[in-house]
């Protein structure tokens, strides 16, 4: 696999009134289960069901096996938040181009609801705890936020060891992918755990969250690395808006670029920037999915 290569793509959005409300999905719209049903597929699915350790949060994960045997070492795993939405995102097609010698486990690690997306659940889940901040509420939802090192607990304890006590998996072949707070999980997972996976794949990071607390956490990073090697895919859609509520910012890229300047020269890691042009915020979920795919596993790749 060849490593990312450096580069900042130009993005410049027109904003619109309409775009803010991108950054929110609609809170009724059901999962798409469509792809689980197919038995056509390089892939079969199977399901299983825990609780966080509170009782508050219940998830439920797919598995996604690809039909041929393991590898020696065990399969590369692409670990996918926001699952319920990542299983409607996945392309029946691209899924069947993947190279059988590369193609990953799929591990969509979702809620108990028939919904597409939780947001109760993902608020906590996939939110830092702030310093100083005694109750912690999410300025867009309301609900309790800051459980990302929990989330991240329950990941390293729970979930990865239910997993691979089921299927074999490589554990130095692991990519976690996630999308607005999803991507910010990922962030935070990159600067707190950078040894944790091998490739972190932040899709429209919700940078400004916490008055862009997460930019604080690249201090320290090189440290923390501690000789180990990472990966980092960053993408947005060029026609994001800067946040989901306020005045329109001119430059709403300017986080991104912020992030990428200050990530640049870390020894260890190796950083890729990508713009979907045209996109938008909610458009960027499924194209970023697509997008790690044909990067990691596509057997028609010429980029790694």
């Amino acid at each position: 696999m060849r490593p990312f290569t450096r580069s900042l793509a130009c993005a410049f959005a027109v904003l619109l009134p309409g775009l803010a409300p991108q950054a929110q999905p609609a809170p009724d719209q059901p999962m798409d289960t469509q792809l689980l049903q197919r038995q056509d597929l390089p892939y079969r699915f199977s399901s299983l069901q825990l609780d966080s350790a509170d009782g508050q949060r219940h998830y439920q994960l797919w598995i996604g096996q690809p039909r041929h045997p393991a590898p020696k070492g065990g399969y590369p795993v692409l670990w996918m938040l926001d699952g319920n939405a990542a299983i409607g995102a996945l392309d029946a097609a691209q899924l069947k181009q993947l190279d059988p010698h590369r193609a990953p486990l799929l591990v969509a690690i979702g809620y108990q609801t028939p919904l597409r997306i939780e947001r109760n659940a993902r608020t906590f889940d996939y939110t830092p705890r702030l310093a100083g901040v005694a109750t912690q509420e999410d300025p867009l939802t309301g609900q309790p936020s800051g459980g990302a090192d929990t989330f991240l607990d329950l990941l390293r304890e729970r979930i990865q060891p239910t997993v691979a006590a089921q299927v074999p998996i490589n554990t130095r072949q692991q990519t976690l992918w996630g999308h607005s707070y999803g991507g910010l999980l990922v962030l935070h997972a990159l600067f707190t755990q950078p040894g944790a996976f091998q490739h972190y794949a932040a899709a429209s990071p919700s940078l400004w969250w916490g008055d862009q607390a997460i930019l604080a956490q690249t201090q320290g990073l090189t440290q923390r690395l501690r000789g180990q090697q990472a990966q980092l895919l960053l993408m947005r859609g060029s026609a994001e808006p800067a946040t989901p509520r306020g005045p329109v910012d001119p430059q709403p890229e300017r986080l991104a670029r912020q992030l990428v300047e200050e990530l640049q020269g870390i020894t260890g890691l190796t950083l890729k920037y990508h713009s979907f042009d045209g996109l938008g915020h909610g458009q960027t979920l499924a194209a970023s999915l697509g997008y790690v795919l044909k990067t990691l596993y596509s057997r028609d790749t010429t980029e790694r």
